[in-house]
């Protein structure tokens, strides 16, 4: 199929350098691209299968699981209170 594309300079500077280098008509190299930019997956999307590898952990010695919230409460007062120490 014939038909006219209008490039960018900048586009068409790298296409015709990419088409040297591979030593390929202008022609090749722009179906080439093309066709490659078509077959890619979408920016932002996973490639393949993300997988977790688990393994065992512990506490460090002197951490009490039950006592994890206690310390979050802890943490957000002292936040809390340098916050009200900043707007003096």
């Amino acid at each position: 199929m014939r038909t006219t594309v209008t490039l960018d300079p900048d586009v068409a500077a790298k296409l015709k350098a990419w088409a040297h280098r591979q030593q390929v008509s202008f022609k090749e190299a722009l179906n080439t691209v093309i066709r490659r930019g078509l077959s890619a997956p979408a920016p932002g999307r996973a490639t393949g299968r993300f997988v977790v590898h688990a393994h065992k952990s512990r506490f460090r010695p002197g951490v009490d699981p039950g006592r994890l919230g206690q310390l979050v409460d802890q943490l957000e007062v002292e936040d809390f209170a340098r916050e009200r120490q900043k707007a003096r």
